[in-house]
């Protein structure tokens, strides 16, 4: 981050990963692991100034050329941690109500430093928990924890200009939510201070302008039995009239007997939500919050959001807000998805006025305030909500182009092309078809206006709105629009600029167009200078700098020059036909060093549609899926093609894709048809196995994570959601269309499971025992039906891990067996030990990474 100055730059220094993984190892403590540090580099002088072992730094954010950094607390001693376990192990042994309050835990605060950058010098400050700088840099406040003196607990603020420091509170208990309004006239927080004798201390709202001596309190305790929540959010509106704030119901101490509770769960069939679902959202609820508003001149408190209608969006600037509420549909989402009603509310009297019901895409306010914005799924058409009357407006009526994804392919709702910004005043917003941008007036006063016209479908080129100014919410049509174009048909990708006020639309002004992936554009905020990444398949993401014309672009950086060292390759994008006679396209890799005389070993990879992928950069690393670049640069050819589906056969769908897009690499005359592998998870993984009781063209296979029964998958719940996984059969990703009782065919003709006998490809799984999206029981379904049926397969179970692997080891260890396996069959590589002979249980975790988890010791 930057100062205001532009003299500094300070940045984040992260511990490296070797130490990390050592510390792992060694089960090293939390507060023994390594910590991560801050630097700053004094832009005129390169003076670097470098500070360990912190939790966070901050700048302000308009002025000063000053840094705060906290300080990590020092790792406890042997004495400490053995008297921690004691007092803990005295407290579990007494159950008097003294004992249970003496359970309210303050973390103790730890060093807090502000430096200040050009003098060089450091004021530190003892026992903070918590900080926040005024945007003015003229106040820095601080929360203060004390360990060993509770009762000097308190908020502090520090005067920058002369150091004075005053404690504007005091009292034991938390200080949270620190908060400067805009002009840093005023701060904003929450403490339980004032009820921290309870047993179940509640938190108020309290307020401080600088030239008083102490904060006032300006919420706690409501009539109806709320109080202030700690988790709400603390915000002001941009002129600081107003301050909102989150209230919940008053915390209720734990019963003494709670340890004693049956521990049984109940399935109502009126349950809103399942109760896996409540499980998973469980530390969400405890902590959610209903947004209210405080009234600072007139001091006066308005509640916004409920239990019943609890989701409030405000506009950037504080002025206005609409309600939200999916509660009515909570229990559709199981096999339908999630709708919402939208609301006007009134931040003077909390009124809230319903406007629309039961919407499949989410309302939005403008930046004014004045409309709601909506994509209509019945109609298929943006519609707008003026905020003052209500009255409801259709803004695409008649216009002979879609708004949603018109090559949608799921039994679902189509997802709408989106929204690309209102411009000022609410006078007019941005929105997005497949190719171009159209402006629509929110009030009805204008006709449609295609501001790209037609370019984009004429040419097949996506245009969509580049953000240059994070903080401007809306666009001047007075200025020149920045736009990114990416050809659909070739994935060159660029950037053009639009005029918005022209009086009759012009074709985008075509700026920069490259046969790569352009984008992460960043622009200078006071001069004509932005950076932005080129990158393709072969070309790391460097930075490049330009003006916003893009005249003469320059290369900045040089980030990966290792990559010279090594074969890459290079991706193309192919045609083919599908069975149905579809025209498709895929991605097609070959080694830096091709030569179309020789036969190559194929590694076909599939999910969905892949060749937006086209430039993606591949760093080698491992993971779950196969490394693109590792494969290429080891001597084989890679294809992704593209796969369209129909409703109710996504396996007969994937089949009359894949299979056409292999043969016509295998004619292209330089693959060996008997050395072909795919793989694929997930998804990928439930195509490969359907596939193969179809066709024997492979000769090996890895199917990670794969569905291979939907009639037992249908019922079961994705564990990382809680949600039931019938939508997903019904409406999404499976294209199924409806439930088993409906389309009992269906559900058996696409699960590979009920055609196993089929399968003669060796057939490699990963599927974890703590998978949180496909139930691992479906690869344990495959595996054990393969090996009944004397068929080979291998089905890998990472322990603890769930859909994808996390953990750096095991991502390395089962990288380096799919590619022993893919290489065996497919380069004709040496059969490892572990498809010779496999590793017994009694053998878990005592051979190195080529056979099993680690390095055996001398002894082993």
């Amino acid at each position: 981050v930057f100062t205001a100055d532009s003299r500094f730059v300070a940045f984040a220094i992260a511990p490296l990963d070797a130490e990390l993984d050592k510390a792992r190892k060694a089960k090293k403590k939390p507060d023994e692991m390594p910590k991560g540090g801050v630097g700053v580099v004094d832009l005129s002088t390169r003076m670097t100034f470098t500070a360990d072992k912190i939790k966070s730094f901050k700048v302000p954010k308009l002025a000063g050329a000053v840094l705060a950094y906290l300080k990590d607390a020092a790792p406890k001693s042997k004495e400490e941690r053995e008297q921690e376990r004691k007092e803990a192990a005295e407290k579990e042994g007494d159950e008097s109500p003294a004992r249970k309050s003496d359970r309210k835990k303050i973390d103790p605060g730890t060093e807090l430093v502000v430096r200040d950058l050009s003098a060089g010098t450091e004021t530190s400050i003892a026992d903070v928990s918590e900080y926040a700088w005024s945007d003015t840099g003229t106040w820095l406040a601080y929360a203060l924890a004390a360990a060993r003196a509770p009762s000097s607990n308190g908020l502090g603020v520090r005067r920058m200009q002369d150091g004075v420091a005053t404690t504007i509170l005091m009292g034991e208990g938390h200080y949270k939510k620190l908060t400067f309004d805009d002009a840093g006239t005023q701060l904003a927080f929450v403490t339980d201070r004032d009820a921290w004798a309870d047993k179940a201390p509640r938190y108020a709202l309290y307020r401080w302008t600088p030239g008083t001596a102490a904060a006032t309190q300006v919420a706690g305790d409501f009539t109806d039995g709320d109080s202030v929540s700690e988790h709400g959010a603390l915000t002001f509106s941009k002129d600081g009239a107003r301050l909102f704030f989150g209230t919940a119901a008053r915390p209720v101490a734990e019963p003494d007997d709670a340890s004693d509770a049956i521990k049984v769960d109940l399935w109502h069939w009126k349950d809103p939500q399942l109760q896996t679902m409540q499980k998973v959202r469980l530390d969400d609820e405890k902590k959610r919050s209903y947004r209210a508003v405080y009234h600072v001149a007139s001091q006066k408190i308005v509640p916004l959001a409920s239990p019943s209608r609890p989701d409030v969006s405000l506009t950037a600037d504080g002025t206005a807000a609409m309600g939200a509420s999916s509660v009515p549909y909570y229990p559709l989402v199981s096999w339908d998805g999630d709708y919402s009603d939208a609301y006007t509310l009134d931040l003077q009297t909390g009124t809230a006025t319903k406007v629309a019901e039961k919407l499949r895409f989410d309302a939005t306010i403008s930046p004014g305030g004045k409309f709601l914005l909506y994509f209509d799924d019945r109609t298929r058409m943006w519609t707008s909500i003026d905020t003052a009357t209500g009255s409801r407006r259709a803004l695409t009526t008649g216009l002979a182009v879609s708004f949603d994804d018109e090559t949608w392919d799921s039994p679902g709702q189509a997802q709408p092309y989106g929204v690309g910004g209102w411009l000022d005043g609410d006078r007019g917003v941005l929105v997005y078809d497949r190719f171009d941008i159209w402006e629509l007036a929110p009030d009805g006063s204008r006709a449609p206006r295609m501001v790209t016209n037609g370019a984009g479908r004429r040419l097949s080129r996506s245009h969509r709105v580049v953000r240059l100014d994070p903080d401007q919410r809306t666009i001047s049509p007075s200025r020149p629009l920045l736009v990114t174009t990416i050809d659909d048909t070739t994935k060159a990708s660029g950037f053009a600029r639009i005029a918005l006020d022209a009086a009759t639309p012009q074709d985008p002004a075509v700026l920069l167009v490259v046969d790569k992936a352009v984008g992460g554009v960043v622009k200078a905020k006071d001069v004509d200078t932005l950076v932005f990444t080129q990158s393709r398949f072969d070309e790391f993401p460097d930075l490049w700098q330009s003006t916003t014309t893009f005249t003469a672009p320059k290369k900045i950086s040089d980030a990966n020059p290792q990559q010279a060292q090594y074969t890459w390759g290079r991706s193309e994008l192919i045609s083919y036909t599908n069975a149905d006679g579809k025209v498709l396209r895929a991605i097609l890799t070959k080694p830096s060093d091709f030569d179309p005389a020789k036969k190559y070993p194929l590694m076909v990879y599939i999910y969905e549609e892949l060749t937006n992928g086209l430039h993606r950069y591949v760093a080698p690393a491992p993971g779950t899926s196969i490394n693109a670049t590792r494969y290429v640069s080891n001597g084989y050819v890679l294809l992704q093609p593209d796969i369209v589906y129909d409703e109710g056969y996504p396996g007969e769908s994937a089949y009359k894709c894949v299979m056409p897009a292999v043969q016509k690499v295998v004619d292209m005359g330089f693959v060996d048809p008997k050395r072909i592998g795919i793989q694929g998870h997930s998804w990928g993984g439930y195509q490969i196995s359907y596939l193969i009781t179809k066709t024997d063209m492979f000769r090996a296979v890895e199917a990670g994570a794969s569905v291979v029964n939907m009639t037992s998958a249908y019922g079961g719940i994705r564990w990382g959601t809680g949600m039931s996984r019938a939508f997903q059969y019904e409406k999404t990703q499976s294209r199924i269309g409806g439930p088993p009782w409906q389309y009992p065919l269906q559900f058996i003709e696409n699960s590979p499971l009920f055609w196993i006998e089929k399968v003669k490809t060796p057939y490699l799984t990963i599927h974890n025992d703590d998978d949180d999206a496909v139930p691992w029981y479906q690869g344990i379904e495959f595996f054990s039906a393969l090996r009944r049926l004397g068929k080979e397969a291998y089905l890998f179970n990472y322990n603890g891990e769930k859909h994808g692997l996390r953990e750096r080891e095991n991502q390395k260890h089962w990288t380096i067996h799919m590619d022993e396996f893919f290489d065996h069959y497919l380069l004709g590589a040496p059969r490892p030990a572990w498809m010779e002979k496999g590793v017994p249980y009694l053998e878990r975790g005592t051979r190195d990474v080529r056979g099993f988890y680690k390095k055996p010791t001398d002894r082993e």
